[in-house]
């Protein structure tokens, strides 16, 4: 079997899309959205400028799997949450708790995740990881027994909203907007305050706001 070579080491084709992946993170990280390209990411993992176009096609396929693959990412350390014991609003707390950490730890990635126009939102495999993460602070909000919902359910209503606003207080802590006498307003007691406004139950209200 043929090999390119990496960072001079020998890679399988096989390995070479997460070798790529992992390069195009650290350009990204780096440079930022606006100054990543897939001759910097080519360069990091020592192959030829040709070599990412085999597997991703162009710049935007390259920050789609990246993104992709971060959404899995968070997605398997919500899942990996011990819920035994805890009432609606303890599940919440810790998937809040969890989100913003991973925010913290990958703020690169992070940012290109909702970077909608820098790849394709629609490619099958990133959709489904974005409503994996949805149905996860579902379940979280109204417990495993909770019947399955689609997109369009009003049961999901509070859970789009608990994730608007602990995805909201992220972003703003990330770009210093809020509690600056805090020296990491992502590790402050904001958060937790904001969530215990809220009516977290477990049994949200109906709402008709979905509905046609």
């Amino acid at each position: 079997m043929g090999k390119e070579r990496v960072a001079g080491d020998q890679y399988h084709h096989g390995n070479l899309h997460a070798a790529l992946l992992d390069s195009a993170l650290i350009v990204l990280t780096e440079k930022g959205v606006a100054g990543f390209s897939m001759r910097d990411a080519a360069r990091r993992a020592g192959v030829s400028q040709s070599a990412p176009k085999h597997h991703f096609g162009d710049a935007r396929g390259l920050l789609g799997a990246l993104a992709t693959r971060a959404y899995r990412q968070l997605c398997d350390r919500l899942e990996s949450l011990d819920f035994a014991g805890l009432d609606a609003r303890e599940r919440v707390g810790c998937i809040a708790a969890e989100y913003v950490a991973f925010a913290s730890e990958n703020r690169a990635v992070f940012d290109l995740m909702w970077r909608m126009t820098q790849f394709d939102f629609t490619a099958p495999e990133l959709a489904e990881q974005k409503h994996r993460a949805l149905l996860i602070l579902d379940r979280g909000l109204r417990g495993e027994g909770a019947a399955p919902a689609s997109g369009t359910d009003p049961a999901l209503l509070p859970s789009y909203a608990v994730w608007s606003l602990v995805h909201g207080y992220t972003t703003l802590a990330l770009e210093g907007a809020i509690d600056s006498s805090n020296p990491d307003p992502l590790k402050g007691d904001l958060l937790p305050e904001m969530l215990a406004l809220l009516d977290i139950s477990g049994s949200p209200r109906r709402s008709t706001a979905l509905e046609d």
